[in-house]
């Protein structure tokens, strides 16, 4: 029993070491592209799927310069270039502009297309719930009498 603990124990920051040099590779190609100019972001959370995040470079008019990447499940995922959107109005693009094949990603581009919408119209961007925050909620929900 001991030695399941231990190899639990060692396997859970295993993960949170490998999760945290993934959040630094991602952190630093934020910036690079930040250097550049102005970023807008899109995410979407993956649960069992494989989650996204969208990066794109865009000049002051919202034209799209570059585009990145991060897509995956695990934390092997690395930021890669999203190319076919260069040239393109960042308030144009949407989830029918990424293959079905890739259902996160057309959500996530859908969400920073959205993010940059919200924010050249002065709205307030709110933070996305936390998976705690979302188990919580269907808690209080279920107490509450409401099914989500």
């Amino acid at each position: 029993m001991l030695r399941l603990a231990i190899v639990l124990g060692v396997a859970f920051l295993l993960q949170i070491i490998l999760s945290m040099l993934q959040m630094k590779h991602f952190s630093n190609e934020f910036v690079k592209l930040h250097r550049k100019g102005k970023v807008a972001c899109g995410r979407k959370a993956g649960g069992f799927r494989a989650g996204a995040i969208v990066m794109f470079l865009i000049d002051d008019d919202g034209i799209i310069r570059e585009g990145k990447k991060l897509e995956g499940v695990t934390f092997l995922a690395r930021v890669r270039p999203l190319k076919g959107f260069e040239g393109r109005d960042i308030r144009t693009v949407s989830e029918a502009d990424v293959p079905k094949t890739h259902k996160n990603l057309g959500k996530a581009v859908a969400d920073a297309s959205l993010t940059f919408k919200k924010y050249t119209a002065g709205e307030i961007i709110p933070e996305p719930l936390s998976p705690f925050q979302k188990v919580g909620s269907s808690v209080g929900n279920i107490f509450k009498g409401k099914v989500a």
